[in-house]
């Protein structure tokens, strides 16, 4: 399952950033956000045992949604997702060698930028994708701005405070998606909430691209 095949599919661009998933409760919680049309799960590597809740989340549901972690910082831990079932790879910076080894492993990636400069660094190591962190500090004007330089063929994401009420924002500023963490899940929140969340913001993309 690739991004571009979900998207294609017309499923919700919004990226789960799953900060704090314990592996005891991925499966739950991931079902409560695929039942909802969130299909794109990313589960940060600062998150406890990430790589059990990757592969938990991947054996489960590898065929509906897009699985990955985010908060990659090196190669091993590039290597750990790969070897975890994750097919991809979010970081919240531009690391070259980083993002050069994921795509080398077949990772689709999501590297963070904050500036021109980071953004073409990316895309030198083969980015074709990107995400803009911290997305609400900067907000939707500067990635109008930004993405008069970017080759048209990059996409970019908003992380960072994104939630449901910027979603219309943020794609009329250019963006392919958000990526919305915790707004949509902390940890302590139980499936059936998260699932509430996931519907606010399917239910807002609609909206938002109605018509």
């Amino acid at each position: 399952m690739t991004l571009d095949q979900l998207l294609a599919e017309g499923v919700p661009p919004v990226a789960a950033i799953l900060r704090g998933l314990r592996p005891d409760e991925a499966i739950d919680v991931a079902a409560a956000l695929i039942d909802n049309g969130i299909r794109i799960l990313e589960v940060p590597f600062n998150s406890p045992e990430p790589t059990k809740s990757i592969a938990a989340i991947t054996q489960a549901f590898g065929d509906r949604a897009l699985i990955g972690g985010g908060t990659v910082l090196n190669v091993e831990a590039v290597e750990a997702l790969v070897e975890a079932g994750g097919r991809l790879m979010v970081t919240p910076n531009t690391n070259p060698a980083v993002i050069a080894r994921a795509v080398a492993l077949g990772l689709e990636v999501l590297p963070g930028f904050m500036t021109p400069s980071e953004a073409f660094q990316a895309i030198a190591a083969g980015a074709r994708r990107l995400k803009l962190f911290p997305g609400a500090s900067l907000g939707p004007a500067y990635l109008k701005a930004v993405r008069e330089v970017l080759p048209r063929d990059v996409a970019v994401w908003a992380v960072g405070g994104t939630n449901a009420e910027t979603f219309k924002d943020w794609l009329a500023g250019g963006a392919e998606g958000i990526g919305v963490g915790g707004a949509l899940f902390k940890p302590g929140d139980s499936a059936a909430v998260v699932g509430e969340r996931a519907a606010a913001l399917t239910a807002a993309w609609k909206a938002a691209t109605a018509g």
